[in-house]
């Protein structure tokens, strides 16, 4: 029976064989314009500013791109501080069966790659395919016995490693040595998140997507200087289910099944608000009319930090009573992206009181194939419930590129001007035509 990494290296080969499928390329396009948009919504908040301030010292100086700030850093250090951005506002896409992140690790990875290459719109598209589906693939084969976290980091470096072998056109002995390395060097993340120990979880540290990215390009170069790790890495039942890696392996990439957040917050908490805004709007309810709101939800929902009188806005994204606060009093937009004006306020914790969770067992059934809830609004006259509902941007909700776009201009409209705005998204469109060289000028 071959390794899993080697299989994975000779699918890999075969995808540089064959263009991307019109769909491949279409959501591709997506993820990286909604992706971009989240790094520089993100890129002020303390954590990716704090990255930004140790680069040049750790990672040295250099000529790629720290996105829409003028800067530039080594290739690491570049990757480093746009990833971290990526995820900082956790408004970056998502997959249900990785219960995690790929783009924030692969989009930056494939963008700061780039130029270091001759890949044509083809090879970025096809880097951006296999990243992802690869990240996914092994995110959902782990193991929860041996494995406890989820968080993204803990697998992003291989999706990283997996695209940038792509990108780069590593032959196979070296995709496979880039992967089993980057399977071992990326980070345990035991402690960290709704799946970690420690209850802390409002800090920068997060699901460590922006140093996972920079493992996974270092793992590529690594194997290119002949550098090896253990290739049977992902070949133990008792760690990783091999049948889930290799499930309709080369017959469709899980790029396909991303989702798209509009609300800056964990993704347990969208399902909520949708069905608490619908219910609101929908009926004219506002803020000061709404006695109680009752949420049941699925119990990963209720590990989450929840924290009605949050200290940053890394406690406010894992807070459901207090999103919900912001998004009834401040309303939607509030939401994306979060700005430090709803932190410390009084009147939105109050309100975060009036929130009560309960798991439904229906709900928690689902998860995490589906992230649903149900909302229930109580005024001073009337009760309102809403049906079970899965969050806005799932495949069962999708978002068009339309909407990508909007969501482009509302989560950015803070930090760029009209024409910069217009000329990013122009050079995504553009990317089939001209290969990224204009989306990579527009983010410099």
């Amino acid at each position: 029976m071959p390794l899993i990494t080697k299989v994975i290296a000779e699918q890999i080969l075969a995808t540089a064989r064959s263009a991307p499928t019109c769909d491949e390329r279409n959501m591709a396009l997506k993820c990286v314009l909604d992706l971009v948009g989240a790094a520089i919504a993100g890129r002020d908040m303390p954590g990716p500013t704090a990255v930004r301030a140790s680069t040049r010292l750790l990672m040295g100086p250099g000529s790629s791109s720290i996105w829409a700030t003028g800067h530039t850093a080594s290739l690491a250090g570049a990757l480093f501080a746009n990833a971290s951005a990526a995820s900082a506002l956790d408004l970056d896409d998502g997959h249900r069966l990785a219960r995690g992140h790929p783009g924030a690790a692969v989009i930056p990875t494939v963008l700061t790659l780039l130029p270091e290459t001759n890949a044509g719109a083809s090879d970025l598209i096809s880097a951006i395919s296999v990243g992802y589906d690869i990240g996914v693939r092994i995110a959902s084969a782990q193991m929860p016995k041996m494995i406890a976290t989820r968080q993204t980091g803990r697998w992003a470096s291989v999706a990283a490693a997996a695209a940038g072998a792509r990108l780069l056109r590593l032959r196979g002995d070296h995709v496979a040595q880039a992967l089993a390395i980057a399977a071992v060097l990326a980070p345990n993340q035991q402690a960290n998140g709704s799946s970690g120990y420690s209850r802390l979880t409002g800090n920068d540290v997060k699901e460590g997507i922006g140093w996972s990215a920079v493992l996974g390009v270092t793992a590529v170069h690594l194997a290119i200087e002949g550098h090896t790790g253990p290739a049977d890495v992902f070949d133990h039942p008792d760690y990783y289910d091999r049948p889930a890696i290799l499930a309709c392996f080369g017959e469709r990439s899980h790029l396909m099944g991303t989702y798209f957040k509009p609300y800056a917050c964990c993704r347990y908490i969208h399902a909520a608000l949708d069905a608490f805004l619908m219910l609101a709007e929908g009926n004219g309810i506002g803020a000061e009319d709404i006695t109680g709101v009752d949420v049941e939800t699925f119990g990963w929902a209720m590990k989450l930090g929840n924290k009605r009188r949050p200290a940053t806005l890394v406690d406010i994204q894992y807070s459901l009573p207090y999103c919900i606060a912001i998004a009834a009093i401040e309303g939607r937009d509030a939401l994306a992206p979060l700005a430090p004006d709803v932190l410390g306020r009084e009147d939105l914790s109050a309100f975060s009181e009036k929130v009560r969770l309960s798991i439904n067992n229906e709900i928690d059934a689902l998860f995490p194939d589906e992230t649903l809830s149900r909302v229930t609004i109580s005024t001073r006259t009337e009760r309102l419930r809403s049906e079970i509902l899965g969050p806005l941007g799932d495949a069962m909700r999708p978002m068009s590129f339309d909407a990508i776009e909007e969501k482009f201009l509302r989560v950015t409209r803070r930090v760029l001007l009209p024409e910069r705005q217009r000329e990013i998204v122009g050079g995504v469109l553009d990317i089939p035509d001209d290969h990224g060289s204009g989306l990579l000028m527009a983010l410099r």
